[in-house]
């Protein structure tokens, strides 16, 4: 936890509460999310100056319902409990009642402020104020000592404060961006009731962080699997500033990467960078255990397990290395510590989290507190150029799992031609940094089509565009048509091998990002 201010987020499991850190975080305040399991001396032993209680899906009345300690209210630590948090309150302290809602309201409702508390401070008096609610049960009574301070048409107590005590609780979601003066009430919150000190920046954070690898370095030395993406790039970047040639960076070539990627990464890391860096050409070996493959899983499987026997053989021609460096991201931790356990398996990632086990080396991951827009604001901070920053994701597994069926090194240069024209159009109409991803796939299918005077029978390519604040949830980005119709043309008249494109217009959840 950094020497910062700390607001520590109780998960009850909703779909807002990485929301909920990146508002408080945005704010200037450090803010770490922990399983509402968690006790009342646990949230004590790490030292936050105020807590937050999430929403979530369940009703407080229900026998699975998640568990908590109501001592938690007993810290004497400035609290805002925020919808199913409402009314764990009222389910828990003396006075409070909860029950099933006849009108439930999900969407958007108009809020009339009933009491004047800090919570509500600066907010234009008079008239109602769209919020965003999303509930089944509501409070029907406050808990003893608490003021009604809202309600909306449908919920006569649609906020509580409680200002000696400084605990408050809303019946709708401050952090979304439906919410009128949503951003207003969280500052009131956190800088108001609970007085803290906006100490978190990206500046801040690499000052320490560089200062805090140097010291737990010392002498030793580091490996470091690079992809090319911002993640892995920032982790070296970092390194390379705290320990310099005390890092040794492999990139890995699968032959699985966009046109002429391997080198350009290679190029561009030794360039700006002066990486100490390792570049393994092992395309052969990766095609030919994917020979024949065609389930996706088995795909992610093959890739997974030769990438680590690939790096694990180069990185044993380095005796000195005791630390392994990887780009752990802050939901990645979030999934591993839900209340619920980690989600259901959808597909397999591919990332070197393996590689631990099989190398016995320590884990160095600086990127562990971080979101992903803080990982480019980071990178700003260490001065990488924008083409860094602003590269699109792209998958461990690459093309093999954006070619639906065998991969093939024919099938692998169609899709190579092809998605380059989606990411040269991205970029020429200024859209690239307007979406979150955009990208070609190769599907098993042929149709007919009409060349010139010739009939022709040859692939289909589909177009996949998202926008997305994490990946955790996306929608099809609304292209200009002109632009979809620019990439389809220059497609089929530049592609040979495909003659038919489609666009994906399918959102997260229930699609995935990736076709498999």
């Amino acid at each position: 936890m950094p020497a910062t201010d700390t607001v520590v987020i109780l998960d009850f499991g909703s779909q807002y509460t990485q929301l909920i850190a990146r508002r408080v975080r945005e704010a200037g305040v450090y803010s770490e999310i922990h399983p509402c399991t968690v006790t009342a001396k646990e949230v004590a032993a790490m030292g936050p100056k105020a807590v937050i209680l999430s929403g979530g899906p369940s009703s407080v009345t229900d026998a699975d319902a998640p568990p908590f300690d109501p001592a938690v209210f007993d810290l004497g630590l400035p609290t805002l409990c925020i919808c199913y948090g409402m009314q764990l309150l009222a389910h828990t302290q003396p006075g409070g009642a909860v029950a099933a809602s006849t009108d439930r309201e999900y969407g958007r409702a108009e809020l009339t402020l009933q009491a004047d508390v800090p919570l509500f401070a600066g907010l234009p008096n008079g008239g109602p104020r769209t919020v965003w609610m999303s509930h089944g049960d509501k409070v029907v009574a406050p808990p003893d000592g608490f003021v009604v301070a809202a309600r909306t048409k449908n919920v006569e107590i649609a906020a509580l404060a409680n200002v000696s005590r400084r605990i408050y609780a809303l019946q709708f979601h401050p952090e979304v961006a439906h919410t009128e003066d949503g951003e207003r009430i969280l500052h009131n919150f956190l800088f108001g009731v609970a007085g803290l000190t906006a100490g978190w920046s990206m500046a801040s954070f690499v000052e320490t962080e560089l200062r805090a690898l140097r010291d737990k370095v010392g002498d030793d030395e580091v490996v470091c699997a690079l992809s090319g993406g911002v993640d892995s790039t920032v982790v070296a970047v970092m390194l390379h500033k705290a320990i310099g040639k005390k890092l040794h960076c492999i990139f890995v070539d699968n032959g699985l990467l966009r046109l002429g990627e391997g080198e350009e990464v290679a190029a561009y890391l030794r360039e700006h960078f002066d990486l100490n860096l390792h570049y393994i050409q092992a395309s052969k070996l990766f095609l030919d255990r994917l020979a024949g493959v065609t389930d996706p899983e088995q795909k992610r499987k093959i890739i997974g397990t030769t990438f680590i026997e690939v790096f694990e053989a180069e990185a044993a021609k380095l005796p000195k290395v005791k630390y392994l460096a990887q780009g752990t991201l802050y939901p990645d931790v979030i999934e591993s510590v839900s209340f619920k356990g980690p989600s259901a398996v959808i597909k397999s990632h591919h990332n070197v989290g393996g590689l631990p086990e099989h190398m016995k080396l320590a884990l160095i991951e600086p990127l562990r507190e971080l979101f992903k827009d803080e990982v480019r604001k980071v990178a700003v901070e260490l001065g990488m150029p924008d083409f860094i920053i602003w590269r699109h994701p792209f998958p461990g597994p690459g093309l093999a799992i954006r070619i639906i069926g065998e991969v093939t090194e024919e099938r692998l240069e169609i899709l190579r031609r092809t998605d380059k024209i989606v990411q040269n159009e991205l970029l020429a109409s200024g859209w690239y940094r307007k979406v979150w991803q955009g990208f070609a796939v190769l599907l098993p299918l042929k149709t007919v089509g009409v060349m010139g005077d010739g009939r022709t029978y040859e692939n289909v390519a589909a177009i996949r565009v998202v926008d997305s604040l994490d990946a955790m949830t996306a929608d099809w980005s609304r292209l200009p048509s002109e632009l979809v119709a620019a990439m389809s043309n220059r497609i089929i008249n530049e592609v040979k091998g495909v003659n038919r494109v489609v666009f994906d217009v399918s959102s997260k959840p229930p699609s995935t990002i990736e076709w498999e």
